[in-house]
């Protein structure tokens, strides 16, 4: 491993390496195009028996100085032109190997999903059979079902690795997904989480909410709104789940009463497996990571022509707010 991070490492101080030489290489040619324009204006302004015959060191040689600004001027513009062209051409080809490498690991991200999900699946199917043949009540039961809560965690993993690499972009002649039953279904799923804490799900909401995102996805992005909310919350606490239609956006909001985002930039928990620092941590957060699901929630909303920002942290509490376009 170690090998290939050094391989890595080499190639990219290569490519640094090779795009500052060619830079340099540009601007030492801008540099010369100018210096020979001005000595050739100089050149075509004086007679060429100034420039052969010698003259003494108070003599000097007159030329036009609006025919050399303008000379210098034209020269400037044209390597102004020059430079952006070049630029572009080095950038293009700078980043080209970047986003081959980015299309690359989604490529792999989606295939190893998809190949992980089925055996994944047959695992979950035996668990589940094999908890229906144990005694009720049991040891064997209860390992049973912490097995398949383990099996199911590392499905809902694999899915959203799916949807983080791009594997399920929707069909754009699908119908709208109904964000009020999608939401209610994703936060009835996760009561039982909330009730181990003590914890209060309040779902609210308005008319009708339809978007234009699939209905896996968008339970998804719940799933992973509302179980931040609770992982963050104080024991006892309520979390409020809202889905409303604002000015043209469907909007999901929901609030926690945890202690609120410290240790980190609010803006930053959107940030695939971001974690707030050693202080926030000794001073009674809960939970310091937040993994790939609220970055999974930016990448859908963002896919979909939504946003999804933190409208509200303090020490009462949290509020991240989901909005995507309404299905027309």
């Amino acid at each position: 491993m170690s090998g290939d991070l050094d391989t890595d490492a080499r190639s990219v101080r290569r490519a640094a390496r090779v795009v500052s030489v060619q830079i340099t290489v540009a601007s030492c040619l801008l540099v010369l195009a100018i210096v020979v324009v001005a000595i050739l204006v100089v050149i075509d302004q004086s007679r060429p028996e100034e420039l052969l015959e010698p003259r003494d060191p108070g003599q000097s040689i007159y030329v036009d100085v609006n025919e050399i600004l303008t000379a210098l001027v034209i020269a400037g513009v044209l390597a102004i032109c020059f430079a952006g062209v070049v630029s572009w051409l080095i950038a293009r080809r700078a980043v080209h190997p970047l986003g081959e490498a980015l299309r690359v690991q989604r490529a792999f991200v989606a295939d190893a999903s998809h190949e992980l999900r089925t055996p994944l699946a047959v695992l979950d199917a035996r668990i589940q059979l094999l908890q229906h043949r144990a005694p009720p009540q049991s040891d064997v039961a209860a390992g049973l079902g912490e097995l398949r809560a383990d099996s199911r965690a590392l499905i809902e993993i694999v899915n959203d690795l799916l949807l983080a690499a791009g594997g399920d972009p929707g069909d754009p002649a699908a119908a709208p997904t109904d964000a009020i039953a999608a939401a209610d279904s994703a936060v009835d799923a996760l009561r039982v989480l909330a009730d181990a804490r003590d914890i209060r799900l309040v779902f609210e909401h308005g008319d009708a909410a339809p978007v234009r995102m699939p209905e896996a996805s968008f339970r998804r992005c719940v799933t992973a709104l509302v179980d931040n909310a609770i992982a963050h919350s104080n024991d006892g606490a309520d979390v409020v789940v809202r889905v409303l239609v604002e000015g043209g956006y469907v909007t999901l909001r929901v609030v926690d009463h945890g202690s609120g985002i410290r240790g980190i930039p609010p803006s930053r928990i959107f940030d695939r497996f971001a974690h707030t620092d050693a202080s926030a941590a000794s001073s009674g957060v809960r939970r310091t990571g937040f993994g790939i699901g609220l970055a999974l929630v930016r990448d859908l909303a963002v896919r979909h022509g939504g946003d999804v920002t933190v409208t509200d942290t303090s020490e009462r509490g949290t509020t991240i707010v989901l909005r995507l376009p309404v299905a027309a």
